[in-house]
């Protein structure tokens, strides 16, 4: 595989992750009551959307092809959330437990794509901003967890 198609390969999983996140916070927003978190919730997908642009223009000016949508397993994620907010007794903790799990899950991928240390350094400064923002979402996520708990 030549390092162009790697990069791209790898931008995507992060691209579709970010599709997963974006969806799971829209998904989140029906269920909370409280309106700074539904807030909150509604910045992030904003968010994680901004960043799937950022890296779809990567993808494409690496003349590859970027995915469309996000993937079954964050389907399967959304679905749990949901179904663990229809469940549960304190729903906007459930769903924050949930976010945290969520980003937690794709700061690591993050994580192990900045560990390579063979990315152009207009990738590696999109990805370290991207890392940044997931990690203080998840110190967010945590504030408000511990508010509604």
């Amino acid at each position: 595989m030549e390092y162009r198609e790697e990069i791209s390969n790898k931008l995507n999983d992060l691209l579709v992750k970010n599709y997963d996140a974006e969806k799971g916070y829209l998904n989140a927003i029906d269920n909370v009551d409280s309106k700074r978190v539904k807030m909150f919730f509604k910045r992030m997908a904003s968010e994680r959307s901004q960043f799937a642009k950022e890296l779809r223009t990567e993808i494409l000016q690496y003349g590859q092809l970027p995915e469309d949508s996000g993937s079954f397993k964050g389907a399967a994620h959304r679905n749990w959330m949901s179904l663990k907010a229809t469940f549960s007794s304190n729903n906007e903790e459930a769903i924050l437990e949930e976010a945290i799990r969520g980003e937690e899950s794709s700061l690591e991928l993050y994580n192990d794509l900045l560990e390579e240390r063979n990315l152009p350094p207009s990738i590696d400064a999109l990805l370290i901003k991207h890392r940044n923002a997931i990690q203080a979402a998840i110190n967010t996520e945590k504030v408000h967890e511990e508010l509604v708990s």
